[in-house]
């Protein structure tokens, strides 16, 4: 049968032509326009795993963190017939460098959580055991596990982390408004327990099967402070459970013993502190009969409840069941409301009930129900906050579908549906049976094969709701991309539309953006990244300063995926660098009195230097009180590679200028930017004062001249560069004496070249093509980089280079001996350890210490990195 045309749901009875029960088209080549988009981005599987190590009867479990973090477990036994509990953490951007945990979990690993930061991991097993993974040295390919709880032979069903009251409501219908704080607005929502001060408290909570409710806490200490509780008086067996959240700070659980014809119980647990010991109160809430066992035809059709969900851990309100047979399933959407109780006409002659005063019940009201389906293997709910006025199916138009609208169900034929939330309308289809392909192989149509289908076992959606991994039953992962237009073709500016939203949205909350990336088509670049500069420069200046080096990493992330924009990266990496320098070099200067103004040094480096336009350095120095520059030697000799790396850039940029027609220069979009330049030279006049001091920190220059004063010059120049862009006048193009002089610096000074950070393609830009990618665990594919690439100036590297600390700014040789890190979002490579103990050094590590300079998560390389 064709696929169904979308139809209206605006009415809360039955359509079934909108339903997913109805059949769509099992031809793997089919374009499913009308119905919504789906494809495969890449496929990354084991190489050396023989198929009798598979143990397909034991359930995965896989999480997504926040970060673009994705977590995994394997049903893998090992040479002694064993099941290997482990635990697999990758980053989306690497799946190949896949970190496994031998997590020592005894029995089967049922659970696994992410924190609300995404850096931390719970896991839980079938022996009532609970470890909390936390990162090695701030590494994502280092985990290790110092706390955890126990509820000693008692499997775990359902695991949460306690909620932090920290709640984001996104606005679809405010997408064009011009504050931020329009289109993302802070929820009102209590964390689940705060500390003294209304600090939220950490900690975790999990359903055993026998009915047990156990809470820990991580007091500041250190200390796990654990409680257990039964969720009520007659304890049965819990085969299912989740865990939800409201906005009063309660917890709300539901559980299920699995069979249909049971109902399905909700609880509230309230969780305290008394007297140092962890106190849970439990109450019973309203439950619920499935439809499909009230109808007569299907009572005994769907024998067992196989999955329960909240629609959303911050949305107790809203539930998902599917009840299935051995064969088929059925899926079900509940919601509960407060109803007014009817009062007896008796009763209403003594006191009349008006307005308010008529008493309210909560009471379970089914949403939508699908037809009969193919049996259901995996649920995954959307993490996207969507702001809904109605909780009613009329909120679901027609017209706009929004990503954090749909869940997705696969199922055992090896299809994936992603349908509306509330309406379970289907929005988009995928069928595994598309095999991936290499790039150069032909796009022919795969014969179908016998035998049980590949499906997925476990399976999660991203945060921004636009990809969707999925672990199938031969242990392979699989990354597919999702429209951001489910259920209607979309034109190119509503598309940009769509994903400026969601790229504004990870700004705020720092989510990591990878999965936007994917949508992204080089042609789409250059104004994505205008548009979002557009929207930043309309937000408040306090708003602007605190996402101002997040906005510059998105751009360059952005930039990478288009060959006519990959020399800003570039640009756009070296401002994050040099923002960092200067906050941490004004940092170091303080006043020489306590009482003095409210203005620090750094303040008034920066509002001298804009007020003075004098080309002489000494000049501008006299003007300051250089006592608040005054450093121990010690200090300024650790800054020294730092101090050469602004000199070496300011001396590029000059002798750059003659050719700034040429945008494929790297550093061709300093010389119009004011700001930048501003920064530059008052780090020029600091080195300068720093250099009475200690003139060993200097930037060290190659001179034709030994009475040259290179300083001197260099600010003379870059003085009159900045003149021309800057903020407070007017802005003119430099005059043809500057260009002169400028021309005139390599045949003074001997001009560097600087080490930039490698452009070379990412995994994401090559999946642009939108042909899947077929990657092994373990191996890293070759992803070389274009020839546009290759033929930019001072972008290519060639094999037996010396390499560089891109932080430190120190030369590690051709062949580094040192434990280094790389950044998995910009590739930025800095040593593991410091080989400087000063204070000043230290102070510029914690800069990046946690994550790389443009927000991205740090990864153990090989010590032969390329």
């Amino acid at each position: 049968m064709a696929a169904p045309e979308a139809g209206r749901y605006g009415e809360c009875g039955p359509r079934p032509p909108a339903r997913l029960g109805a059949r769509i088209s099992q031809d793997p080549g089919t374009v499913l326009g009308a119905v919504g988009m789906m494809d495969l981005a890449y496929v990354c599987e084991w190489e050396k795993w023989p198929k009798s190590t598979y143990c397909p009867s034991v359930p995965l479990a896989c999480a997504w963190s926040c970060r673009n973090l994705i977590a995994f477990t394997t049903d893998l036994r090992n040479d002694d017939q064993d099941l290997a509990r482990m635990i697999h953490i990758l980053d989306t951007e690497h799946p190949w460098d896949v970190h496994s945990i031998s997590s020592e979990h005894s029995e089967v690993i049922t659970c696994l959580e992410w924190d609300q930061s995404g850096s931390r991991l719970l896991s839980a097993d079938a022996d009532g055991q609970i470890k909390c993974w936390s990162m090695a040295d701030h590494l994502a390919n280092s985990w290790e596990s110092s706390v955890g709880s126990l509820v000693e032979g008692d499997p775990i069903v359902a695991l949460s982390w306690l909620h932090n009251g920290v709640k984001l409501a996104l606005h679809v219908e405010k997408s064009g408004a011009s504050s931020f704080g329009e289109k993302f607005s802070r929820v009102k929502f209590s964390p689940s327990l705060t500390l003294f001060g209304g600090k939220p408290m950490e900690g975790w909570i999990a359903v055993t099967v026998s009915g047990l409710v156990t809470v820990s806490l991580l007091k500041p200490s250190g200390q796990v402070l654990t409680s257990t509780e039964s969720l009520c008086r007659l304890r049965g067996r819990v085969a299912l459970a989740d865990i939800a959240f409201t906005g009063g700070g309660n917890i709300v659980v539901a559980t299920a013993d699995g069979s249909s014809t049971s109902p399905v119980q909700f609880y509230k647990v309230c969780v305290s502190v008394v007297s140092e010991k962890c106190r849970i109160d439990t109450e019973i809430l309203p439950s619920l009969f499935m439809r499909c066992t009230t109808d007569v035809n299907r009572k005994d059709k769907f024998p067992a409840i196989t999955h329960l969900k909240f629609l959303a851990r911050d949305m107790s309100e809203q539930v998902l069941l599917c009840a299935s047979s051995q064969t088929s399933s059925l899926v079900e959407c509940w919601s509960l409301r407060k109803e007014g109780l009817p009062v007896n006409n008796i009763f209403q002659q003594i006191s009349p009930v008006v307005g308010d005063k008529q008493p309210m019940i909560l009471k379970w009201r089914i949403l939508s129900a699908t037809n009969d389906l193919d049996r259901v293997s995996a649920v995954a709910l959307p993490k996207l906050p969507i702001s809904l006025t109605n909780t009613d199916l009329k909120v679901a138009s027609d017209t706009q579908f929004y990503p954090g609208l749909g869940l997705a169900l696969a199922f055992h034929d090896g299809s994936v549906h992603i349908v509306h939330r509330l309406s379970l309308q289907t929005m988009a289809v995928f069928y595994s049976s598309a095999a991936p392909r290499s790039l150069d192989e032909p796009a022919i149509k795969r014969p179908r094969t016998t035998g049980p289908a590949v499906h997925f076992k476990a399976m999660q959606l991203s945060w921004t709701s636009l990809a969707l991994v999925g672990i199938d039953n031969h242990g392979k992962l699989s990354m597919l991309r999702i429209s951001p237009s489910l259920g209607h073709p979309l034109e190119a500016k509503l598309a940009l539309q769509h994903l400026l939203f969601l790229l504004e949205y990870c700004m705020v909350t720092g989510y990591d953006w990878w999965d936007i990336l994917l949508h992204v088509q080089p042609g789409m670049v250059q104004s994505l990244v205008e548009k979002l500069h557009e929207e930043y420069m309309r937000q408040k200046p306090a708003l602007q300063q605190v996402l101002s080096t997040r906005i510059l990493a998105m751009k360059a992330s952005l930039c990478k995926l288009s060959p006519c924009t990959v020399t800003r990266v570039c640009d756009y990496h070296t401002k994050l660098f040099l923002m960092a320098i200067s906050s941490t070099l004004k940092s170091l200067l303080r006043p020489h009195f306590l009482n003095t103004p409210d203005k620090s040094p750094g303040d008034r480096l920066a509002e001298i230097c804009a007020k003075i336009t004098d080309v002489d350095i000494d000049k501008v120095m006299i003007n300051l009180k250089t006592e608040e520059f005054v450093l121990d030697m010690n200090t300024l000799q650790a800054l020294q590679q730092l101090l050469q790396w602004v000199g070496d850039f300011v001396l590029y940029l000059l002798a750059s200028l003659p050719n700034q027609g040429s945008p494929l220069r790297p550093g061709h979009s300093f010389l119009r930017d004011g700001t930048s330049l501003g920064m530059l030279r008052e780090l020029m006049v600091v080195i300068r004062i720093w250099g009475l001091l200690k003139p060993s920190c200097l930037p060290v220059y190659t001179a034709t001249s030994d009475t040259q004063d290179s300083m001197s010059l260099l600010f003379r120049l870059l003085t009159k560069l900045w003149i021309c862009c800057r903020d407070e006048g007017p802005a003119s193009e430099p005059d043809e004496a500057l260009v002169d002089e400028c021309c005139l610096l390599p045949s003074q000074l001997l001009v560097p070249s600087l080490d930039w950070l490698p452009a070379s393609d990412s995994l994401v830009s090559r999946l642009q093509p939108k042909q899947p990618l077929r990657l092994f665990f373990g191996r890293a594919p070759p992803l070389p980089g274009s020839a546009t690439t290759l033929q930019l100036d001072g972008l290519a590297r060639a094999p037996g280079q010396p390499k560089i600390d891109h932080l430190r700014r120190l030369h590690l040789g051709a062949y580094p001996t040192e434990e280094c890190k790389a950044c998995t979002r910009c590739g930025c490579v800095t040593m593991l350890n410091s080989p400087n103990e000063t204070t000043a050094v230290k102070q510029w590590e914690q800069r990046w210490i946690k994550n790389c300079l443009c927000g991205g998560l740090w990864r153990r390389v090989p010590l032969s990195y390329s």
